[in-house]
Parts: structure tokens; C-alpha cells; sequence
């Protein structure tokens, strides 16, 4: 099956690309989730679309990763939640989540994909948040987490 990737896919792929895979995995779980489109020959118009799109937010290099780490490592990131007594939150923080805050800290635009909880944040308090913005480049981000 001949499909056409809209969003990361590890091991597969980047957004744009197209790619020949299995049919019950295309099928089953790629084109159910909005990782992928089917490819077709107006198809091939959308890829220059998705490649363009993926160009305006992607990390240029090794060197534009460092300056965009020295960027957010200036920043203090805090995402208000709503939490229970005890610091309990209610719900947990996702990387959606961190990204805003990110963003309303006035940080760049990153995508959600390149933000990693190791686990999840369910209480108040600081928390570190693996942020990875080049293959040679990733850092641990601390964010705080405060009741709202």
C-alpha cells in the first residue's frame, strides 16, 4: 500500500514523505490515526504542501537546535492545572499542554512530537520534561506545575 505520511512516524518516516507499507498497517493503523493519506497522482500536489509546512517550524541544523536550546533554557515554564487537595492534579499535563505553556512563555513554536514526558505529571510541583530538538540535540526542560 502506497501512502503518502502527514505526520512523524518513527522508524517509517517524516511528514511528506511517501511510503510503501504493508496493507493492514496502513489500513489498521496509520490511516485511522491521521498519520497518513492515501497516495494518489493529486497526491503528489499535497506532498509539496506538507514538505513546505513541515520547513516553516523545523529545526534548521545542529546550530539553529543550540540557539533555540539557549532560548528555552532562559525561560521559566509554568502550566496552571486544576488540582485537588493534596496537589493531585486533576487529569494530567500533556505534551499539548507543554508546548502552549512554552509558547505563552514566549518561547518558539515547537511541535508536540518533540516534547517527551518520561512520565506522567499528575502533581503539583516542578517536573523535568525531555525535549529533544535535532537528533544531536535534546535537554531537559524543567516546568512547573501549579494549581489553578
Amino acid at each position: 500500500m502506497k501512502l503518502i505520511l502527514t505526520a512523524d512516524v518513527s522508524g517509517l518516516g517524516t511528514p511528506g514523505d511517501v511510503v510503501e507499507v504493508k496493507d493492514g498497517y496502513g489500513r489498521n493503523y496509520l490511516l485511522p490515526r491521521g498519520h497518513a493519506v492515501a497516495w494518489t497522482k493529486g497526491g503528489e500536489k499535497q506532498v509539496a504542501q506538507i514538505k513546505r509546512a513541515r520547513g516553516a517550524r523545523e529545526i534548521r541544523g545542529v546550530e539553529h537546535a543550540q540557539e533555540v536550546k539557549s532560548a528555552l533554557g532562559a525561560l521559566t515554564v509554568v502550566i496552571t492545572q486544576r488540582a485537588g487537595d493534596g496537589g493531585r492534579l486533576f487529569g494530567s499535563v500533556t505534551t499539548a499542554d507543554v508546548v502552549a505553556a512554552i509558547s505563552a512563555a514566549g518561547g518558539p513554536a515547537l511541535d508536540k512530537g518533540a516534547v517527551r514526558l518520561t512520565t506522567p505529571i499528575k502533581t503539583v510541583g516542578t517536573h523535568s520534561v525531555s525535549v529533544s530538538l535535532h537528533p544531536e540535540v535534546g535537554f531537559e526542560l524543567p516546568v512547573e506545575v501549579v494549581a489553578a
